[in-house]
């Protein structure tokens, strides 16, 4: 197995013991991450951007205060916030050790990072530290499963039923009809459309893949004009909630709607090991995936 592929294997342990400090009264994770009523952004690069948007509108959506999901070079300038959330596995990601510089001495900072030896731990106010989730891999998989996890515990959710889905997405053989389609556009709804976001992502980074990544509704106004025989349109979250419809008029195109119905983060594990099985097939090293590194460093 490859580095990557172990890393995908390990994340419901890694789930688990996320949930357990996310759920933990006074603990040092819950002291760090926001409070209910606390106007919050949240601010990431590239997966930590996904994860970002998907942790907002839950957070929002939960009724625990008014929460953005920025790119941390995008975040703008003098908007008010009570904290800032920075999402960054590496803790040495250029655009969000910039702007922690920049919001020090003005607005409370908060960051969650896999290494605690990082520039990033000297210019948060707080660290939640996941050094039992860190990666050795350039291509991001249990880390931000992991830090959603935490967030998702912290807000009071039940993921009682992730470690189970989550073995089984590890531990389930591949369909056929993914490991043969030649394009993919992912769906999703609400916080599930930054899980489409990042599952379209690792496609592009390990497999070197066609796709795409479109909230459910959006998808009818123009993208499904890709998807015809051997694509696939594939749907994050409840198959019963797929908008009336939408399968009918995939199914006229002559492409396929995926909809595996387990928790959008456990059918993002199937789209991890999916993506390096692609990219294997085609020659690919998912340990050293094209023109990328572990954390991007401008000079």
């Amino acid at each position: 197995m490859s580095q990557t592929e172990i890393e995908i294997a390990t994340q419901p342990e890694c789930w688990e013991r996320a949930a357990a400090l996310g759920r933990r009264p006074g603990g040092p994770a819950s002291a760090a991450l926001p409070r209910r009523g606390e106007r919050v952004a949240v601010v990431g690069c590239g997966t930590s951007w996904f994860i970002a948007q998907a942790y907002a509108v839950l957070r929002e959506s939960g009724g625990h205060g008014e929460t953005d999901a920025f790119p941390a070079s995008e975040m703008p300038e003098g908007r008010p916030y009570d904290r800032v959330l920075a999402l960054t596995r590496s803790g040495t990601t250029s655009e969000v050790l910039e702007l922690l510089g920049r919001l020090r001495g003005r607005t409370p900072t908060t960051a969650i990072t896999a290494d605690p030896r990082t520039p990033v731990t000297r210019l948060a106010d707080a660290i939640v530290v996941l050094d039992f989730a860190d990666e050795t891999s350039v291509i991001q998989t249990r880390f931000p499963s992991t830090e959603l996890t935490l967030l998702r515990a912290h807000l009071g959710e039940d993921l009682g039923h992730l470690r189970e889905q989550g073995r089984s997405a590890v531990e389930d053989p591949l369909p056929a009809e993914l490991t043969t389609a030649e394009q993919f556009t992912f769906l999703g709804r609400g916080w599930a459309y930054g899980i489409a976001q990042e599952a379209a992502l690792k496609m592009r980074e390990a497999a070197g893949a066609w796709t795409e990544a479109y909230p459910v509704m959006e998808y009818r106004h123009g993208p499904i004009s890709i998807t015809g025989p051997g694509r696939l349109a594939w749907w994050f979250g409840d198959p019963a909630a797929v908008p009336s419809g939408l399968a009918d008029e995939i199914a006229r195109t002559g492409g396929r709607l995926v909809a595996l119905g387990r928790d959008p983060l456990a059918d993002l594990v199937v789209v991890q090991r999916l993506a390096v099985a692609l990219g294997t097939a085609r020659g690919l090293d998912p340990d050293n995936p094209r023109h990328l590194t572990r954390s991007v460093i401008l000079t």
